[in-house]
């Protein structure tokens, strides 16, 4: 089940695929969330400027109300990507899965990141090099690594 939190009249281009992808896909959408085993928080990446405001601040209240595990998707919703700055409010979650590279501001908040992990998305290497970035075969033993 996914939770729109919003009307779906107001998504951008790119959530109103994704929710296309979810429909052809068959996946049961709500426009409010429900209970379940899991919470997947992917509400706020890079885009967050200040505290959460509105709609999403009410989601972020009722995941970190949840008697259940949260996984945040990238970095905590509420959690600024760069500095590790927590906005109020934030999710706090048992587990993040990051992509790619870890974002620097995830290292300093262990009490809303919870366990971290690093997920491969098939960046080829020479993209890292002309970057000037030398990761090495990190994803050697597997597409997905535990960092903390």
């Amino acid at each position: 089940m996914v939770a729109l939190g919003q009307d779906r009249d107001r998504l951008g281009e790119v959530p109103r695929h994704q929710l296309s992808i979810l429909e052809r896909m068959d996946v049961q959408v709500a426009l409010e969330p429900v209970a379940a085993d899991l919470v997947v928080d992917a509400l706020i990446g890079y885009s967050l400027r200040g505290d959460p405001r509105g709609r999403i601040a009410e989601l972020i209240a009722w995941t970190n109300r949840q008697p259940v595990p949260v996984c945040s998707l990238d970095v905590p919703s509420g959690l600024d990507a760069t500095t590790g700055e927590k906005r109020d409010p934030c999710v706090r979650a048992r587990a993040t899965v990051t992509l790619a590279l870890p974002n620097a501001g995830l290292t300093g908040a262990p009490e809303t990141v919870g366990e971290l992990y690093l997920a491969d998305i098939s960046i080829p290497p020479a993209a890292y090099s002309r970057l000037g970035i030398r990761v090495g075969p990190i994803f050697a033993s597997g597409p997905i690594l535990r960092l903390v």
